[in-house]
């Protein structure tokens, strides 16, 4: 009997803001690409995470929730998941079981209703959240929904991405979706993202825990530099990393720094443990907060911001 064929390709996950899409794809790689919050759309750009098998290289791509855009950003991020999901094999759309479906989940649904040759895999999230009967009604009105809309599911996965249930079936669902070739990438490696923006994003993780409703889609961050110290031994090497935390108003920016400084001095912490922990070396972390005005709605800061 001849081997089954390797297959490799992408599979995106789209759903609303706050649908558990990165935390289900840092539980199907392994460890953490994607930065995650309760806010919503924490994501706002396209992350690469790879699952290695030995029949199967799977490539997750996670994208921003698409919403009601009421500002230029909003618009990019909603342009970059469209985008995304035209270009993949698969695509996994994720609806939490803690909600019912909605109209966010209901205008997704329609627009992938127009993909006719993609295949398309139901998931349904934080099923730890919810007691059997009401996952088993979650998954009836899903069902449902892909009926009335001309949707047919190639299956409708329950997970949950925080107790890891489910996650190794979903992976087993995916791979035979993907077309028959070679890996994409090289062993071992678990992301494309550079190793800058995800710096970035691990400080505007930390930036993002506590604040008020209004600030977290104020929040950017940009990494100027990192370089390593100079005149330091070869066993005790430091990495020099020097960020800005942007905001849209000066009103905002007593709240990113906090009494003292302390609030600013906890995310430097924060941040600085998961990125020593990403790259393996310690690292020294300066950070400024600056004020770029209305920068969600302005193309020129967007650009400069790397949207």
């Amino acid at each position: 009997m001849t081997e089954p064929a390797h297959r490799s390709g992408f599979a995106c996950f789209v759903g609303r803001p706050n649908a558990g899409k990165s935390t289900l794809t840092n539980a199907l790689v392994g460890t953490k690409v994607a930065i995650t919050s309760n806010r919503p759309q924490t994501t706002r750009h396209t992350v690469r995470g790879i699952v290695h098998r030995p029949d199967a290289q799977l490539v997750l791509v996670d994208t921003p929730g698409l919403h009601k855009p009421r500002t230029l950003l909003g618009q990019r991020l909603n342009d970059v998941v469209r985008t995304t999901w035209a270009e993949v094999d698969v695509i996994g759309f994720c609806l939490p079981a803690d909600q019912r479906t909605g109209p966010g989940d209901r205008f997704i649904a329609q627009e992938l209703a127009h993909i006719k040759r993609t295949p398309k895999v139901a998931v349904v999230t934080k099923t730890d959240l919810v007691d059997a009967r009401t996952l088993a009604e979650r998954l009836v009105a899903v069902e449902a929904l892909g009926r009335e809309l001309g949707i047919e599911w190639a299956e409708i996965v329950p997970v949950s991405a925080t107790e890891g249930r489910q996650v190794g079936l979903l992976a087993e669902l995916l791979v035979p979706l993907l077309p028959e070739g070679p890996p994409l990438y090289p062993e071992g490696e678990l992301t494309d993202e550079p190793e800058q923006v995800m710096v970035a994003e691990l400080i505007r993780e930390a930036a993002l825990e506590g604040v008020r409703d209004e600030l977290p889609h104020s929040i950017a961050v940009v990494v100027e530099e990192m370089l390593p110290r100079e005149d330091r031994p070869a066993d005790r090497p430091l990495l020099d990393i020097h960020a800005y935390i942007y905001i849209e108003r000066p009103s905002q920016k007593g709240i990113v720094i906090g009494p003292k400084g302390r609030r600013l001095k906890e995310v430097g912490t924060t941040s600085r443990r998961h990125i020593e922990a990403l790259l393996g070396t310690p690292v020294y972390l300066d950070l400024h907060v600056k004020v770029a005005k209305d920068w969600q709605r302005d193309p020129r800061q967007l650009r400069r911001l790397g949207f």
